[in-house]
C-alpha cells in the first residue's frame, strides 16, 4: 500500500515541479521559428523565484475573493494530477474520487475564480480580461462536454484509465474515425486553454488582452501562484491529451520507481512533439482578431459532432 501512494505523491510532485520546464521550452520554441533568441528554458523558475520575493501590493477595493482566487487555482491544479494518468496506466490511491468530467470541473473552478479575483480587484482591465474569458468559456464549455460525451460513447466510460487501456489495446478503435475526430476536437480546445491560438492574448496590449487582464493587478507571491497555476493547467491539458487521447503508451505497468522515471521521460518526449506541433499551428496561422476567436472553437465543436455520429454509426 505504501508504494501507490508514493506514486500519487511523485504524480502530483511532478506536474508542480515540471510545468514551469514545460512553459519554458514552449516560449523558447516560439522565439527560436521566430528567428529570435529568447528566453532560456528555466527563466519561468527564474521569474516564480524573483515574484516570491517581491512585495505584494494589493487594491484598496479588494475583498477577501481577491485574496483566495490564486489559492484556490493553485490548489485545483494539484487536484486534478490524483485523477489521471500520469505516470502509471492503473489508478492510484484517490483516483476513484473523479473521472475527466470531475477533472474538468475542477479546472474551471480555478478559472472561475481567477474569474472572480479580476473583477473584484475594482480594475478596468481586469473586468475586460474577465469578460473576455467568460466569453470564451461560453463558446468553449459546450464543445468540451461533447468531447467528454464522445468518449464516454467511445470507452463506455469517462474514467481517464479505461479510455487509456481501451486506446492501448485495441488499434481497431485507436485509428477510428471517432477517435480521430476527438482528438482533432480535443487539440483545438488545447490550444483555447493554453493560450496559444495567435491574437496575443498574453500580452499587456490592451485590444487583445484575456489572461493578462484577469490577473494585471495581482503583484508578489500571490501572482507567483497564479503563474505557476497557469502552468500546471497547460501540463494538465498536456497530460491528458497524450496519455488519454493521442498517446497512451509509454506509462509505468508496474508502478515500480524505474517504471515511474521511465514514464516521466516518456512524457516529456510526447510533450515535445505536440508542442513543436503546437509552436507551428500557433507560429503558421495569420494573427487573429477578438471577434474571431469563436471560428476555431467551431471547427471543434463540429469534429466532437463528427466523432459521436462515427461512434454510433461503427
Amino acid at each position: 500500500m505504501t508504494r501507490p501512494i508514493f506514486l500519487q505523491i511523485a504524480q502530483v510532485c511532478a506536474v508542480l515541479a515540471i510545468a514551469p520546464l514545460l512553459q519554458g521550452i514552449i516560449l523558447q520554441w516560439e522565439e527560436r521559428v521566430q528567428r529570435a533568441q529568447g528566453p532560456g528554458i528555466f527563466q519561468p523558475y527564474r521569474d516564480l523565484w524573483k515574484l516570491f520575493h517581491k512585495q505584494l501590493v494589493v487594491p484598496e477595493t479588494a475583498s477577501f475573493i481577491y485574496w483566495a482566487a490564486p489559492i484556490v487555482a493553485f490548489t485545483c491544479m494539484l487536484t486534478v494530477p490524483i485523477l489521471i494518468p500520469v505516470l502509471t496506466n492503473f489508478p492510484l490511491p484517490l483516483s476513484d474520487m473523479g473521472d475527466i468530467l470531475g477533472g474538468g470541473l475542477i479546472l474551471t473552478l480555478g478559472s472561475f475564480f481567477i474569474t472572480l479575483g479580476g473583477l473584484d480587484s475594482g480594475s478596468a482591465y481586469g473586468g475586460i480580461g474577465a469578460a473576455r474569458s467568460v466569453m470564451l468559456g461560453i463558446l468553449a464549455e459546450p464543445t468540451l462536454i461533447l468531447v467528454f460525451v464522445g468518449i464516454t460513447l467511445l470507452a463506455k466510460s469517462m474514467l481517464p484509465f479505461v479510455v487509456n487501456h481501451l486506446l492501448a489495446g485495441q488499434s481497431a478503435v485507436y485509428w477510428g474515425p471517432a477517435h480521430l475526430f476527438l482528438v482533432g476536437a480535443f487539440f483545438i480546445l488545447l490550444l483555447v486553454e493554453t493560450d496559444r491560438l495567435p491574437i496575443h492574448s498574453s500580452t499587456h496590449i490592451e485590444v487583445y488582452m484575456i489572461e493578462e487582464g484577469r490577473i494585471l493587478e495581482y503583484s508578489g507571491p500571490l501572482l507567483a501562484l497564479l503563474r505557476w497555476a497557469s502552468a500546471m493547467k497547460q501540463f494538465i491539458l498536456y497530460t491528458i491529451f497524450c496519455n488519454v487521447l493521442l498517446l497512451p503508451w509509454g506509462l509505468s505497468l508496474q508502478g515500480t520507481a524505474l517504471g515511474a522515471l521511465g514514464a516521466a521521460g516518456g512524457l516529456f518526449l510526447k510533450f515535445s512533439v505536440v508542442g513543436a506541433v503546437v509552436v507551428a499551428v500557433e507560429t503558421a496561422q495569420s494573427r487573429l482578431r477578438y471577434y474571431r476567436y469563436q471560428e476555431p472553437l467551431a471547427a471543434s465543436f463540429v469534429l466532437a459532432i463528427l466523432a459521436i455520429v462515427a461512434n454510433q454509426l461503427r
